[in-house]
């Protein structure tokens, strides 16, 4: 998640809509703070309302299986070592499809034949989701790829909000523009690797 502020810098060609809040989130939830469990219940429980309801459950049933990916979740949070490598919603989505598959099983409920197309149709909610993590994923293969100084110069003003005079002592540039001057010639680098993989989808 840390590569956002790259992806922000490049919204203006792959016009992006990530969300800033993950870590805020994920960090709420695991000091039980209200607002960020209420949150994460807004942005994600109808999506799950909807999977549920359209195979074989109703509002109850996805009310439980939320709450049970919530526990997945908060535990997952609290052990420490967890790190979210995709959306939270699409985490959760995922805890909640399987838990909710693994109740029909156990009951005799579930046919592979029944609400497919119900099934699809919330698949295909969760694309742009996944393309974002997609990204995330692929701005972190460009910033393998640039090589030193230029990540450590990047990382150092997007990400550890360090300012050109500092940059400038600490990677021995005689004054602040020639750092700025360094800094744009490595988004550029950034930038033509970060499309090579958008482009090749890899």
């Amino acid at each position: 998640m840390g590569y956002f502020s790259f992806i922000l810098v490049l919204k203006e060609d792959l016009h992006l809509k990530a969300e800033l809040n993950q870590i805020a989130l994920l960090e709420g939830l695991a000091r039980n703070d209200k607002k960020a469990i209420e949150t994460i219940y807004k942005e994600n429980f109808n999506l799950i309302q909807a999977l549920v309801v359209n195979n074989n459950g109703n509002t109850d049933d996805a009310k439980d299986i939320f709450q049970e990916a919530m526990i997945v979740l908060y535990q997952k949070v609290q052990s420490g070592s967890f790190e979210l490598n995709c959306q939270i919603k699409t985490f959760v989505y995922s805890v909640c499809r399987r838990l909710w598959l693994k109740r029909l099983m156990q009951q005799n409920r579930y046919s592979l034949h029944e609400n497919t197309e119900d099934i699809v149709v919330v698949d295909e909610v969760m694309d742009d989701h996944e393309k974002r993590d997609n990204e995330f994923a692929m701005m972190e293969k460009a910033m393998g790829s640039l090589g030193e100084p230029c990540r450590s110069l990047l990382e150092a003003f997007y990400m550890q909000k360090k300012g050109m005079q500092e940059i400038a002592g600490i990677f021995g540039y005689t004054n602040a523009e020639n750092a700025k001057t360094q800094k744009y010639k490595c988004l550029m680098r950034l930038k033509k690797l970060f499309f090579s993989h958008y482009k090749n989808g890899s």
